[in-house]
């Protein structure tokens, strides 16, 4: 049997008083805004919430390793974590339970510890609709294509069906992949798929409504754009699920070719909203969340 990681948090001298020990796991995740959200909009509770990060890299880990973090993290007394990239599909098989919504998508991002064990929830899609249809309404979205089919991509993809996408063209450097969430999509019957092979994707680009991005280019870790500027126009809208930084090189260039744009501002907003009611069961302030990500912002967080 496998020794438990020990997470060394010199950060934290004492839990006395602490309502809630939180974390995120991934890799790449130091300019993350989540830790700061759930503090202040815990703060503004009245509960005190100590949020981590527990950073794969750090802890010499890979993806499939996460198993070990969870357990360590239970022993801690966190009360739960999210989990971002590489990790949000390998984390499945290290749950007690998985909520049915997630289960469907075969993707979690927030782990709840309790009395039945860990408990996987998915609030990237809850997360994302919210955003796009506060950030982007009434965009066409008859035909649009999606980049990604990993833990985020899976999410952005059913939460498109949300919002009434009537085809999704799915594109991943892995075909297998992107042929999988392509017909989990189609097995829905809200609405039509197809694959986009990567070396067509710039000419489908001609031919949608929309974009969607949800692969890790354009993260501080990852810089970089997923497509070339010049296949960006006008009649396009492109969203982002990258928030940092918020001006990725995609949204940039998107912007500078006259394209609408959304940032992944939003989602990691309304995501956190949803997973911080899974954490406490108290009901967050999404507004409030909002002012304390873009004060964040302003001032260079």
């Amino acid at each position: 049997m496998e020794a438990p990681v020990t997470l060394t948090l010199p950060e934290i001298p004492s839990l006395v008083g602490v309502g809630h020990l939180l974390g995120l796991v991934g890799t790449g995740i130091g300019p993350s805004l989540t830790p700061a959200l759930h503090e202040r909009e815990g703060d503004a509770q009245g509960m005190r919430t100590l949020y981590r990060r527990l950073d794969l890299d750090a802890l010499e880990l890979a993806a499939d390793d996460v198993g070990r973090v969870l357990d360590a993290a239970r022993l801690t007394g966190f009360s739960g974590l999210n989990v971002t990239h590489p990790a949000k599909q390998t984390v499945l098989r290290h749950l007690d339970r998985i909520d049915p919504d997630a289960a469907a998508l075969g993707a979690v991002n927030t782990v709840v510890f309790g009395p039945h064990g860990a408990i996987g929830h998915n609030t990237d899609r809850s997360g994302f609709a919210r955003s796009f249809r506060r950030g982007l309404p009434g965009a066409a979205v008859d035909r649009v294509l999606l980049l990604g089919a990993g833990g985020a991509g899976a999410a952005v993809a059913h939460a498109m069906t949300d919002v009434g996408v009537g085809e999704l063209l799915v594109a991943d450097a892995d075909r297998a992949r992107a042929e999988a969430l392509a017909a989990a999509v189609r097995e829905t019957g809200r609405a039509t798929t197809a694959v986009v092979a990567k070396a067509d994707v710039e000419d489908a680009l001609a031919t949608v409504d929309g974009l969607v991005h949800a692969t890790p280019t354009g993260m501080a870790a990852h810089p970089g754009t997923p497509v070339a500027p010049h296949a960006l126009h006008e009649r396009l809208w492109v969203a982002d699920v990258v928030y940092r930084p918020l001006a990725t090189a995609l949204v940039t260039a998107a912007r500078a070719r006259g394209a609408r744009v959304l940032d992944g501002g939003g989602m990691a907003v309304f995501q956190a909203v949803d997973a911080f009611r899974l954490f406490t069961g108290v009901e967050p302030d999404a507004d409030r969340m909002l002012d304390h990500f873009a004060g964040l912002v302003a001032a260079g967080a």
